[in-house]
């Protein structure tokens, strides 16, 4: 028995032998894939490493920020009242690049995010640009924003420089500053396509074709027919019905024409790209540029006439026209960055002057109060009289489009008291100027400079509007940071606001009473803790 049960196991091991060779044989083997290891790319500088499978660097870097901020404020009523305000923001930046025949195609891009409250950091001027969502709960709207910016995304390759990037006409450009309200051209994201070419030693040409949106202040407008500019300031986004003019057949001393108003559209159209040169130098020693800017300022048609507005529009001998002529406006810009070592490691000083003509937002005066606003006031809902910003104004009694002159002046000094601890100071200077005679021809029609309450003939309000008046703007500050260990950044900063009329006076409008009052004084204070990666 047991000599048959042997057989029979073994004859079974025998036939499974060449079956299971078989199944073997058949079945698919997993082979290991090759294994990718990120790989360190040297060619670009620190944090670069090679995408795997393709032969591009990539960098990956961010940022993450609190900011608390305090800032005066002379009342409490309406949007005035608010002095604390927050904020936390991430921005998160991509790097790539890839070496190639003509030079290395780079790709950059970068996206801030931030939640912010309070006066200032929650930013009209970026509710302007479409860049942010505002609050609407109670006692929330003009106080909490949510704010989301492409700030970045543009190639470069061969010289070419296209898509969403930092203006090339800016060289200073607040980079010492927390707050960044000194005045100076700091278009930080537009849309571009430039060309710059590498001369050796150090001199770079830049030709660069830049979208007019993120560079345009408004034609003077009241938004309606008849009325005084509001203190609300600024347009809606509709088209603002104006008062293009010209005159009629002088006969000195008689006037001979109708006295019809014709009211236009002053809303600005994107017609011509904005054009800017720039010549760049850097060495060891430090930088300097010299950038210029040519921008077009234009009116659309004419709309209805007024035919009962006769008693000025008679004295004046105007009669309707169909559209403004264009004009062009200009910006020079000369800047000057000097390395200090011999006072302490990493010890920078930076000069910049600009003076421009129709062009207020290349020579940044309006960068505390009001970027791409008609009207400002510092400070925030509370201060003593508005300023007004245009690029133009469009003089009734000539139909001509008379542009604003502007001019700025900065300095700002970064000090090194050791490794960890550095200071900025720096200061600003800023001032535009109006054509007398397009506010003059304005005033006769009775436009928009009676406070409320008076009479648009009132000589008295007219001689006191701050409605495009020239003003000035000077701004000092300082700040104090402590780095603790690499890429954390605590710190404080202070600054000192003064804004004033070039001459004469003006109604406080923070007061409930006849003052009048030449300037007015605002300080704003920022406590920080950044830390980039």
């Amino acid at each position: 028995m047991m000599t048959r049960i042997k057989a029979l196991l073994l004859g079974s091991s025998a036939l499974m032998i060449p079956i299971g060779g078989a199944y073997a044989a058949d079945l698919p083997t997993l082979k290991a894939a090759p294994v990718e290891f990120v790989r360190v790319c040297n060619a670009y500088g620190a944090g670069f490493f090679y995408i795997p499978g393709t032969d591009t660097c990539i960098r990956l870097s961010g940022r993450a920020r609190y900011d608390f901020l305090y800032q005066t404020s002379k009342v409490r009523t309406g949007g005035g009242g608010d002095l604390t305000g927050y904020l936390g923001l991430m921005r998160l930046n991509l790097d790539s690049r890839t070496q190639t025949d003509y030079g290395t195609l780079r790709a950059f891009l970068r996206i801030d995010v931030a939640n912010r409250s309070g006066p200032f950091l929650t930013s009209g001027s970026r509710q302007r640009e479409s860049l942010a969502i505002a609050g609407l709960g109670a006692d929330a709207f003009g106080r909490t924003q949510t704010y989301v910016n492409a700030d970045k995304a543009f190639i470069q390759f061969a010289g070419l420089t296209a898509g969403r990037a930092s203006s090339f006409f800016d060289f200073y450009a607040h980079d010492f500053e927390l707050i960044g309200g000194t005045a100076g051209s700091d278009t930080f994201s537009t849309n571009l396509l430039a060309y710059s070419a590498i001369l050796g030693n150090g001199i770079t040409l830049t030709a660069s074709m830049e979208d007019p949106t993120y560079r345009r202040f408004p034609i003077f407008g009241t938004g309606s027919a008849v009325g005084a500019f509001t203190a609300g300031g600024g347009f809606a986004g509709y088209s603002n019905a104006f008062n293009p003019f010209t005159p009629s057949t002088w006969l000195a001393p008689i006037v001979v024409g109708p006295g019809n108003v014709a009211f236009v559209d002053v809303t600005q159209k994107s017609r011509m790209p904005d054009f800017v040169g720039a010549a760049r130098i850097d060495q060891a020693w430090g930088s300097a540029q010299l950038s210029a800017a040519v921008h077009e300022i234009n009116a659309g048609d004419a709309g209805s006439t007024v035919a009962g507005i006769t008693t000025a529009t008679t004295g004046l001998g105007i009669s309707p026209t169909g559209r403004a002529s264009n004009a062009y406006g200009w910006a020079v810009q000369g800047g000057l960055k000097v390395n200090l070592p011999f006072i302490a490691t990493g010890d920078t000083l930076y000069l910049q002057g600009a003076y421009g003509q129709g062009a207020i937002a290349y020579t940044g005066i309006s960068n505390y109060t009001a970027p791409y606003d008609a009207l400002g006031a510092a400070p925030v809902g509370g201060g003593s009289f508005a300023q007004y910003y245009a690029d133009a104004v469009l003089n009734p009694a000539t139909g001509r489009l008379e542009l604003s002159t502007s001019f700025s002046a900065v300095a700002s000094l970064l000090h090194y008291w050791s490794p960890a601890w550095r200071s900025a100071f720096f200061g600003s200077y800023a001032q535009i100027d109006y054509s007398s005679k397009g506010r003059n021809a304005l005033g006769l029609l009775g436009f928009g400079f009676a406070p409320a309450g008076a009479s648009a003939s009132n000589a008295l309000a007219f001689a006191t509007s701050p409605i495009l008046r020239g003003n000035n703007q000077m701004i000092t500050g300082a700040s104090l940071i402590w780095t603790p260990v690499k890429d954390l950044d605590i710190g404080v900063e202070g600054e000192y606001i003064r804004t004033a009329l070039n001459s004469g006076v003006t109604p406080d409008i923070s007061k409930n009473a006849l003052r009048y009052v030449n300037s007015q004084d605002a300080a704003q204070f920022r406590f920080r803790v950044q830390r980039d990666f």
